[in-house]
């Protein structure tokens, strides 16, 4: 039996969060969709299990209580997180930004799209 694949957003912006999963939906229709508020969230529902364990999250950087580059600091010194590849969702496109998360572990960088079809076309690589 295959493995359902699974996405956690973790992401301040509901407004965000409803736009991603539009568009993840319409990519593929199969991922099952969780979202968090901020990092806290984010590592509460990782450590739960409550959703399993995701095959992919995205991350903003710029949310309250936790940065996102804290927030993926934390996910990957937890060696049975540590293999899930974090991709960074963010709309800097500062190359400080891109470097240091890239040192912190993050598996591919992606700056928000404000066209749902181009955000179609990068999440295409990732669930197609």
């Amino acid at each position: 039996m295959k493995q359902k694949i699974s996405c956690l957003l973790i992401d301040d912006d509901r407004d965000d969060q409803e736009i991603f999963k539009i568009a993840l939906q319409d990519v593929n229709d199969e991922v099952h969709f969780v979202a968090a508020d901020d990092g806290v969230e984010g590592l509460q529902l990782l450590q739960s299990g409550e959703h399993g364990t995701p095959s992919f999250i995205f991350l903003d950087l710029n949310m309250p209580r936790m940065t996102g580059k804290d927030c993926l600091a934390a996910i990957r010194s937890q060696p049975h997180l540590s293999g899930i590849p974090v991709v960074i969702y963010s709309t800097s496109s500062d190359p400080k930004d891109i470097q240091d998360t890239k040192a912190l572990g993050a598996t591919d960088y992606v700056v928000k799209q404000y066209s749902i079809t181009s955000l179609k076309e990068i999440l295409r690589r990732f669930f197609n």
